[in-house]
Parts: structure tokens; C-alpha cells; sequence
């Protein structure tokens, strides 16, 4: 009795996970056709974060690794992107999967070395290379425009699709963000995924278990890299300019703070803290312009506060909470024949008793 009612709970929050994803997929599906297009240019901007947050909660969230470089990856990405575009002239579709395997392989190449570093060693090396990435872009100035950045000519809507060029931009982001999210959520989900996880929690244990450490991390920084400079792409795309200062080093920071708002170890908190990053300094600069990073502190400390979790953490809570509302118990307590663990004894709704274990 007791498994066929979890099964029947299992099918239950399995119909309910299935209706709220397809609700949010006409949701975000809706959303160009019901906003101005500079509120379209920011939900794009949204889900370019978002896809780059999730590559970097795949290495720190799932994996356990502190990077401080993701920005140097998503500037590699952008860069890429721009140059294949403005002077190569390959089509904008072609140039996205050129930018995730430019910087997949640079990922790679790093992830080899960074095996021997973690924790604080691991974060500063990566932010070395943050560090190290605009000075570069604008030392090979005949290639990347220099100080002067570089323009990209932006998508030009097919003829057949009656969209402006923001509800174009909009969509074609959020399909390379469904597909990205999707990977994400089947290799968190596979032996990969709990390969990570073992990981994270215990290295050594993993490693006794059969786990191949190198060749798991070494897959994952490449695959957290492969995701910010896909991320990268498609901001140079929406934006149609890249320049050094957009790639600093906070937004390193800022895409750290991303995932730990969304939910360290999840796929939804990474739209979830890009949600935040991208939309909570606009409402602090609205409501004072000298005391912007002052609100947007404050409110980051309170997130943290609150929501240890993060915001996905709060979402798993309230879905545990509606679950728990549909699977109403049944009358009587428990089950006729069901058996309960008690200290000391294993008894039986129908008497007797067991020594326990």
C-alpha cells in the first residue's frame, strides 16, 4: 500500500512539474509579443546571464570548484563571435557552437593544469585570468577593435516572420537557452551529474568509488566554459557591439552572485539570480541614483539572510508544501499492515514486535 501510494505521488508531482513547465514555456513564449522592446532587450539580456550562470553553477554549485574567471570565458565567447561575424562574414547561427568549442577547448587547456589547485587557490588563479583577459583584448587592437571595441552587424529577421528586430533577438536567445538548459538538466540528472556530486561532498570517497576525478573536472571546466562563451555569443548579438569594458572583472562577481541568489546546485536558479542581477540595480538606481551599489549590496546581504538556499531553495520548499497539501493522508493515520520504525523495536499495526537493528 505504502509503495503504491508514492508511486501515485511520484506521477502526481511528475503532472504537476510537467504543467508548470509547459505554463512557463508559453509564458516566456508570450512575453515579446506583450512588452516594448527595451523591456525585450532586457529579458534577453536575462536569459544571456542566465545561460552563463548556469555554466558556472555546473562547476562551482554541482562540482564544487571556485571560479572567478567565468568572465574571461564569456568575453573569449563574445569576441569570437564578433570576429567570425565582422571580418570572417559566417552566418550569426554558425558563429554561437564556434564560440561554445573556442572556448570549450580553452577550458580544457586550463581545467588540465587547475587539477592540482582548489578552493582559494583555485578562485585566484581564475581571476588571474579575468584579470588578465581586457588588456589583452585591447593589446591585439587590428583584431578586436582595441580600446575602440568592435561592432557587429545584428540578425536580420527572415522575411517570412512578421517579428520587430527585439521579438527576433528575444527568440532565437531563448532557443539556444532552452537547449542549453535541457543538456544541463540531463547531465546533472545522469552518472555524470552524481559523479559531480560525489565530488563536491567527498573527493576522496568518489575517487574510491570509481570515480575519475581528473576526467570528470577537467570535462566540467571545459563544459563551464563552453557555456559562457556560448552566453558571450549571444550577447554580442543582441547587442551588436563588444567592447574591453563590458568584460571586467566584476562580472565575474556578478555571475558568482547570480547562482548563489538562484540556488547553488540547480538549473532554475540560474535564471532565477539572472532574474536578479539584471533587474534589482535598475529598481535601486530608480529609487537613488548615488546610492545605487549601496541598495543593491543591501539587498544581496538580505537575500543571503533569507534565502541561505537561495531563491530555488525557496521554490523547493513551497513545492514540498503543495505536495504535501495534494497528498492528503489517509483516514485514520496510518495504513492497516504498514510497518513503523520506532527506537528500540519494529512493531506492527497488527501487533507483535520485532527487536530493531
Amino acid at each position: 500500500m505504502r509503495l503504491l501510494r508514492v508511486e501515485a505521488g511520484s506521477r502526481r508531482l511528475r503532472m504537476l512539474r510537467a504543467v508548470a513547465l509547459a505554463a512557463a514555456g508559453l509564458l516566456a513564449l508570450g512575453l515579446p509579443f506583450n512588452s516594448n522592446p527595451v523591456v525585450n532587450g532586457e529579458l534577453t539580456l536575462v536569459l544571456i546571464y542566465a545561460v552563463a550562470a548556469l555554466g558556472l553553477n555546473l562547476l562551482v554549485g554541482y562540482c564544487g570548484q571556485i571560479s572567478l574567471g567565468h568572465g574571461a570565458f564569456f568575453a573569449v565567447g563574445a569576441y569570437t563571435a564578433a570576429v567570425l561575424i565582422a571580418k570572417a562574414h559566417l552566418p550569426y547561427l554558425l558563429s554561437v557552437p564556434a564560440a561554445g568549442l573556442v572556448t570549450f577547448a580553452l577550458g580544457f587547456a586550463f581545467g588540465v593544469p587547475a587539477l592540482r589547485l582548489r578552493g582559494l587557490y583555485l578562485a585566484l588563479v581564475t581571476l588571474a585570468l579575468s584579470v588578465a583577459t581586457p588588456p589583452l583584448v585591447k593589446h591585439f587592437e587590428g583584431l578586436t577593435g582595441g580600446v575602440q571595441g568592435l561592432p557587429v552587424p545584428q540578425p536580420t529577421v527572415p522575411g517570412w516572420l512578421p517579428l520587430d528586430l527585439d521579438q527576433y533577438l528575444y527568440l532565437l536567445v531563448l532557443a539556444v537557452a532552452a537547449v542549453m538548459f535541457l543538456l544541463a538538466a540531463n547531465l546533472t540528472r545522469g552518472g555524470l551529474g552524481r559523479a559531480l556530486v560525489a565530488i563536491r561532498d567527498d573527493e576522496r570517497a568518489a575517487t574510491t568509488m570509481g570515480v575519475d576525478r581528473a576526467r570528470v573536472k577537467t570535462l566540467v571546466f571545459a563544459s563551464s566554459a563552453a557555456y559562457a562563451g556560448v552566453a558571450g555569443a549571444l550577447f554580442a548579438l543582441a547587442l551588436g557591439f563588444v567592447a574591453p569594458e563590458s568584460f571586467t572583472p566584476v562580472l565575474s562577481f556578478v555571475f558568482l552572485a547570480a547562482i548563489v541568489i538562484g540556488g547553488l546546485g540547480t538549473v532554475a536558479g540560474a535564471l532565477l539570480g539572472a532574474l536578479f542581477i539584471e533587474f534589482v540595480p535598475q529598481y535601486a538606481s530608480s529609487v537613488n541614483q548615488a546610492l545605487t551599489g549601496v541598495l543593491y549590496g543591501a539587498t544581496l546581504i538580505a537575500v543571503m539572510y533569507l534565502l541561505p538556499g537561495g531563491a530555488a531553495g525557496l521554490l523547493g520548499q513551497l513545492r514540498r508544501r503543495l505536495v504535501e497539501v495534494v497528498e492528503t493522508p489517509p483516514p485514520g493515520g496510518r495504513p492497516t499492515g504498514e510497518t513503523v520504525m520506532e527506537a528500540g523495536t519494529v512493531s506492527s499495526s497488527q501487533g507483535g514486535g520485532l527487536p530493531a537493528v
